[in-house]
């Protein structure tokens, strides 16, 4: 499932870059609305992400695509890889800026693991 979000200024650093942080909470987001429409009636929280590696900058005005897929279902949690491209200029829609893999666990009322339900 693909997700797109616009750097606005408030996003950037002192060099004009974007914050890590913000890519960060973008990717939990998205991808928490991804495994949440992937498997409803459960209740997912994060509980990693890969390696955090950002492999180019990010300037003000830049469309990011998040690109939110399954990787691996298990019997209590799921794992999504997410790639992150820019879209803004033309090209750039190849171009990986940031790539993880963020794993959730359905958890019950008590917050203990339990199997995910399947619909």
């Amino acid at each position: 499932m693909d997700h797109r979000k616009l750097v606005y200024p408030e996003f950037l650093n002192d060099h004009g870059t974007l914050f890590g942080g913000y890519m960060l909470k973008w990717i939990d987001e998205f991808a928490y609305i991804t495994v949440n429409l992937d498997f409803p009636g459960n209740k997912f929280v994060t509980i990693g992400l890969d390696n955090v590696v950002f492999k180019h900058a990010v300037h003000h005005g830049e469309i990011l695509r998040f690109a939110v897929n399954q990787k691996r279902v298990g019997t209590t949690s799921v794992e999504y890889a997410v790639e992150v491209y820019g879209e803004k200029g033309a090209g750039q829609k190849d171009k990986i800026l940031f790539q993880t893999n963020i794993t959730f666990v359905n958890v019950s009322d008590d917050g203990l693991k339990e199997p995910i339900k399947l619909d």
